[in-house]
């Protein structure tokens, strides 16, 4: 037997070539579909939308006229733009934290084991599987002066009735409040999953050092699950800055433009103003705003995250 004929064949650069190509191609392939979709209608309207902001247009107009930042100027003075813009950073400052707050506490309560934990998990998850519009109507009912759930239990307890989404001072604290029984649930499964992950061995030695239970969360916890907290403080600010359905379904914006948010606001000069290119103008410096809040939160939180294994 010839020993050159037993030693493995090495593919040359041509053949590495070919197959890179055909790795390549197949890999194009399957992408297509997603890249299409993410192209007609993510990347193609980010980009109308930033070229339009500098444009005057009209909805259903075909003619457009450059103005150059006439549209940002128009915005710097007006008043209704920087209402909008407060209550959407207010929605977004309470929102956030006190949904991953109680989502953790969830989270923890449910990770000891506790009996009839399947059915906790399921309660607390269900309000994420109502439709917005949906829950959006639920909550019109609940908030309502006369009739609804709410004011009857305050008035059971001898508190004082209010208008919720007819007073000011009351109808985004009603939106809030909404969202975090909406969306803590969500955040409370992924941070479920992530507590399941952290070795038991070492809470079984904090106790045995005397650990109480707060230091064990806040000392052994939270590092260990830091990048699934990291990742749920980015879904959070993401998701606050789009809300449009509940203000859109509950105040529309009201009362006095108390809820009246950034979406909203885009939505309004869009299709009730039919000015798409103040339009535009709002929706690029939403896109500037969340691009540069998701920078604050990874140079400071992205920074303390611990990794398992490093």
């Amino acid at each position: 037997m010839n020993p050159s004929a037993a030693k493995p064949r090495v593919p040359t650069d041509a053949v590495w070539r070919r197959q890179r190509r055909r790795e390549l191609l197949t890999a194009l392939v399957m992408l297509a579909p997603s890249l299409l979709f993410l192209g007609a209608f993510t990347y193609w309207p980010i980009l109308r939308s930033a070229v339009y902001g500098f444009f005057d247009v009209q909805l259903g107009s075909t003619e457009i006229f450059y103005v150059g930042l006439e549209n940002y100027q128009r915005l710097w003075h007006d008043a209704l733009f920087w209402q909008s813009l407060r209550n959407t950073v207010v929605y977004m400052v309470i929102t956030v934290p006190c949904s991953i707050a109680l989502a953790l506490l969830l989270a923890v309560a449910l990770d000891r084991g506790l009996r009839g934990t399947a059915l906790y998990r399921s309660t607390f998850f269900y309000p994420v599987m109502i439709p917005s519009v949906a829950a959006g109507m639920v909550w019109v009912f609940l908030y309502a002066p006369g009739y609804g759930p709410i004011n009857g239990l305050m008035a059971w307890l001898g508190l004082p009735k209010l208008e919720w989404l007819y007073d000011p001072r009351w109808a985004l604290p009603a939106i809030i409040f909404m969202s975090i029984w909406k969306y803590a649930g969500y955040f409370m499964l992924i941070l479920l999953a992530a507590l399941q992950l952290v070795p038991r061995d070492l809470y079984e030695a904090a106790r045995l050092d005397g650990v109480s239970g707060f230091r064990q969360l806040v000392h052994i916890t939270v590092p260990l699950i830091s990048p699934t907290l990291y990742f749920v403080v980015v879904i959070g600010v993401l998701h606050s800055y789009q809300i449009f359905d509940y203000v859109f379904v509950m105040t529309h914006g009201g009362p006095a433009d108390a809820t009246n948010v950034l979406t909203f606001y885009i939505y309004q000069n869009a299709f009730q103003f039919q000015d798409i290119g103040s339009a535009s103008a709002i929706a690029n410096i939403l896109l500037l705003v969340v691009g540069g809040l998701i920078a604050i939160v990874a140079a400071t939180l992205g920074r303390r995250v611990h990794y398992m294994g490093r």
